[in-house]
Parts: structure tokens; C-alpha cells; sequence
């Protein structure tokens, strides 16, 4: 088989990529990323040099390198986009751009060159926020509500995805997944950011109180659950991906300081950003009886083994704090209470 994998240099693309050369040795892997600031070759170092993996440099946008890249693919996993709701806030067309345009061309690429299967990646910030007292969770039922310029794009991207495969018997699969962590992923995210300000001697941001509540899952685990959904999951339907570790945004940082053995000290509240969910949390009951998928990690475990990474990378993450990055993070978290 052949794979096109699209935003294969960012955290959960790459990841990804590793685990498939891995697994299925025998497949093919071209990636097609654009390479923008969260894009990242180094990811990739241990395949660059493997005879089943290519990498195009380009955007998903561009209609003609999708249409003649598709030419002999069997399989499109589509991660191209762009994923952080800080940055969509404060600069949103870009977002429209990506992941509603980006993914259409894909789309019409897909039924072009009858592609074998088109599997989309999503999120669950697609379906807005849950209480915090609340015991509801999201599952495949749930009405779409998004809250963010980024969660809008995405949530437009799901329904043209499965408009396709209405309208022009498209045979698409999509994930909505809750919130990843584990290697390679920018230090804009909460997990690295957390990290590497302490491994620097830094103080770490918390929006608000730290009381938002996120369903975290280790990326390793979500590439998993993709691999069976590819194999076994049903044409046109959807799986939600959970982790089902739903933590306050502060009880994990604070285990972060722990692993660390930083004092609670150096956490510096700021000022919330506008429309913060409140809470997600993913009912994962179909994809696990339906195709015999769960985590095989637990929290703990898993956020132990990412500090390690960072712990033992730290020339990785240097390079990419540094530049654009330090401006950004000066505009964004300046907001001090």
C-alpha cells in the first residue's frame, strides 16, 4: 500500500509516519508538508533515509502537485492544518485557508484519482465545550457547536469530508480526537511549553485558574487507533479517540512540576484567552467495541516518558525557541494578572 500523509513534518504527522514505517514495513510513505513554523524535518531523521519514505515539500492548497501526487496513492491520511486556537484567534484566514481550502483540494484530488480510502483527522473542539460538572461526554452523535476560528475550520473540513462521500462516493473514514501529547510537539502547545520553560529555569503560563479540563492521549496511541480504523473501521463513518484521562489544565502542569521536581512556584497565572472551553471528555466506547481499540498507556506513565524526551532533546526544542517563537510568546502571555 501507498499513503499519502499530509502535514507529516508536524507532531502528530510525524509520530505518525515513525509508527507506520514501523508496523507496516512493507508500505509506502509519501509526506506532503508545507513546512511552516509547527513543520518540522527533524522529526523525521530516523526514516529520511529509509527507501519507503518521501518527502515533497509543498502545500495542500497547491491543486496540481495534489492531483499529480495522488496519480498512484492508495491511501490519503490527511493532518495538514493549522491547529493552534491562540494563533487562529489572533490571525484566522489562514485557518479558513488550510483547513477548509486545503482539504477541499484533497478532497476533489481524491475523486479524481479514485484514492482507496481518504482518511481525515479531526478534533473534538468541534463540538464546543461541556460543563464541568458535568458527566457528558462527547460521542459520534453529538451536534457540532465550535467555539474557535480553529475549531470552525476544522468542524467545516468534517462535513465537507463526509459530504464527499454522499455526494461523490468518496470512501472516507474520520477520527475526532481529544488532546495529544508525547515527542515532537512545538513548545506552543501546554505540554512542551511547560517542560522546557522549567527545564530553561523559566516560569510557566496558566491561563485563569488552570480549571479547564482537557481529555489527554498519548500520540503513540492515537497512531494506533488510526492503523485499526484504516484496517477495520467502516467506510463513512466516524470514531472518537479519547485518551480518557480528563484532567484540569493545572492538576497536570502540576504533575509536570512534580516529575520535574520544580516547586508550584514558578506557575504564573495570566489572563484567559476569549471563548476558552470549558471542558472536553470523549465517550471512546464505539472504536473500542467496534474495532478493539483503548490506550495502552496511562497518564502518568506517558507524561513521565515525554519529559524524558524533552529532557534528553533539548537541542531540538532550543532551535525552535528562539526567533518568530520568542516574539509570539512575548504578545501572547505579556497579559499578566
Amino acid at each position: 500500500m501507498k499513503l499519502l500523509v499530509t502535514g507529516g513534518a508536524g507532531a502528530i504527522g510525524s509520530n505518525f509516519i515513525q509508527y507506520w514505517l514501523k508496523t507496516h514495513p512493507e508500505d509506502e510513505v509519501v509526506n506532503l508538508d508545507k513546512l511552516t513554523y509547527a513543520g518540522n524535518l527533524e522529526n523525521l531523521k530516523a526514516v529520511e533515509n529509509n527507501p519507503k519514505y518521501q518527502f515533497v515539500k509543498g502545500d495542500i492548497c497547491d491543486t496540481g502537485l495534489v492531483g499529480a501526487l495522488l496519480k498512484d496513492i492508495d491511501t490519503v491520511v490527511h493532518f495538514a492544518a493549522e491547529s493552534h486556537v491562540d494563533r487562529s484567534i489572533s490571525g484566522p484566514a489562514v485557518f479558513v485557508q488550510t483547513n477548509i481550502v486545503g482539504t477541499q483540494v484533497l478532497l476533489d484530488g481524491a475523486v479524481k484519482n479514485n484514492v482507496k480510502r481518504f482518511h481525515h483527522v479531526s478534533t473534538d473542539e468541534v463540538f464546543g465545550s461541556l460543563e464541568l460538572v458535568s458527566q457528558e461526554k462527547f460521542n459520534e452523535n453529538s451536534l457540532y457547536n465550535p467555539h474557535s476560528p480553529y475549531s470552525a475550520s476544522k468542524a467545516a473540513s468534517d462535513h465537507l469530508v463526509r459530504a464527499y462521500h454522499d455526494t461523490y462516493g468518496l470512501p472516507i473514514t474520520i477520527t475526532n480526537c481529544s488532546n495529544n501529547f508525547g515527542p515532537y510537539f512545538f513548545p506552543e502547545k501546554l505540554f512542551p511549553l511547560a517542560i522546557t520553560n522549567l527545564l530553561e529555569g523559566k516560569k510557566v503560563p496558566v491561563y485563569g485558574e488552570g480549571l479547564n479540563v482537557r481529555d489527554w492521549l498519548y500520540v503513540e496511541d492515537h497512531c494506533r487507533a488510526i492503523d485499526l480504523v484504516l484496517e477495520k473501521g467502516k467506510v463513512g463513518e466516524t470514531y472518537l479517540v479519547g485518551g480518557n484521562n480528563e484532567v484540569p489544565n493545572i492538576e497536570a502542569v502540576k504533575l509536570i512540576f512534580k516529575i520535574l521536581g520544580r516547586p508550584e512556584t514558578m506557575i504564573e497565572y495570566v489572563k484567559d484567552r476569549p471563548g476558552h472551553d470549558l471542558r472536553y471528555g470523549i465517550d471512546a466506547t464505539k472504536i473500542k467495541e467496534e474495532l478493539g481499540w483503548e490506550p495502552k498507556h496511562t497518564f502518568e506513565e506517558a507524561l513521565r516518558e515525554t519529559v524524558e524526551w524533552y529532557r534528553n532533546n533539548e537541542s531540538w526544542w532550543k532551535k525552535i525557541k528562539s526567533g518568530e517563537y520568542l516574539e509570539y510568546y512575548k504578545k501572547q502571555y505579556d497579559g499578566k494578572r
